[in-house]
């Protein structure tokens, strides 16, 4: 099987945010990983593209991506004092959109260090 390559990939498993990392996978597995350290090679091996669920989930049913999106929409507009939590494990991008949002409905922003 032929596998595809991915140059210049990002690890957020650690925190340091490697971006050089070059990963080489056959469409459902990452077979090898070039750059990355010892964490990273187990993070991104260990990850799989296999599909378990649907792309959304809307009060227990499967739902298309546009309605999981009105849904969360609706329930950050009716939400008296939003979250956003977690962004251990997420890119400085989807950090950077996850503060945007927090600003545009009022939320308030808590990470897992503050366990």
């Amino acid at each position: 099987m032929e596998l595809t390559v991915t140059k210049n990939a990002t690890c957020t498993f650690c925190g340091c945010v490697c971006d050089d990392i070059e990963l080489h996978s056959d469409g459902e597995r990452i077979k090898e990983t070039k750059g990355a350290c010892i964490l990273g090679q187990s993070w991104f091996k260990n990850h799989t593209a296999e599909r378990l669920y649907p792309a959304a989930l809307v009060n227990g049913r499967e739902a298309t991506v546009d309605e999981a999106v009105e849904a969360a929409a609706e329930f950050l507009h009716a939400a008296d004092m939003p979250l956003v939590y977690g962004l251990s494990n997420v890119t400085c991008e989807a950090t950077r959109e996850a503060v945007s949002l927090a600003e545009l409905v009022g939320a308030v922003i808590d990470s897992h260090t503050s366990l």
